[in-house]
């Protein structure tokens, strides 16, 4: 017996969902999570200002030439996607938009990892963001104390580096700023 045909979800399905939740649209389907705890706070915190610090457009500490943005509500089709953290080269989104959304695919995405994530993460987001052509994505597990770096080619993802503990971070497309994974964990 086949299952019923499931009714896909709409923008006001996610803007009905309550402020303590975190809502996406994955592949037609509403999917919820709570808002992040501290240690999945603090990776994601201290991960961007690492990478802003050095890359953000204003930066005068190292190349500059992107947008790093925490949890962009990202407009990709029909996929409404919220990255922990994101980053657009000024020649992929020139300007912010002005909407509260984004609708220019990102050019590199790190998710950060907690339980309630991490299913989502490693499978459902890793496809939708190869799917639209994000070429760059990163997951970090506070838990495991990791970082995991992927490179689109071909339209697969390749392992690019994985780095645990306290080691020195050389990661594409950051690998310009070497960094000491450490700093991530509490």
């Amino acid at each position: 017996m086949s299952k019923p045909a499931q009714k896909k979800a709409t923008y006001d399905d996610l803007l009905a969902v309550p402020d303590n939740l975190v809502a996406e649209i994955l592949s037609g389907e509403l999917h919820t999570h709570p808002r992040p705890g501290p240690r999945h706070s603090l990776a994601s915190t201290l991960l961007t200002t690492v990478i802003a610090g050095h890359f953000d457009r204003t930066s005068s500490d190292g190349p500059g030439g992107w947008w790093i943005l925490d949890e962009p509500e990202c407009h990709l089709a029909s996929d409404v996607v919220v990255p922990d953290i994101a980053g657009w080269r000024l020649t992929t989104m020139p300007e912010l938009p002005d909407s509260a959304h984004i609708d220019i695919c990102p050019d590199w995405v790190g998710e950060v990892l907690s339980p309630s994530t991490a299913r989502t993460g490693r499978v459902i987001k890793r496809e939708i963001y190869a799917s639209h052509g994000v070429l760059d994505y990163w997951l970090v597990n506070p838990v495991e104390r990791m970082l995991e770096a992927f490179t689109l080619s071909e339209g697969q993802w390749v392992l690019r580096a994985a780095v645990h503990d306290n080691a020195k971070a050389v990661v594409p497309p950051f690998e310009r700023m070497p960094f000491d994974l450490g700093r991530l964990w509490t």
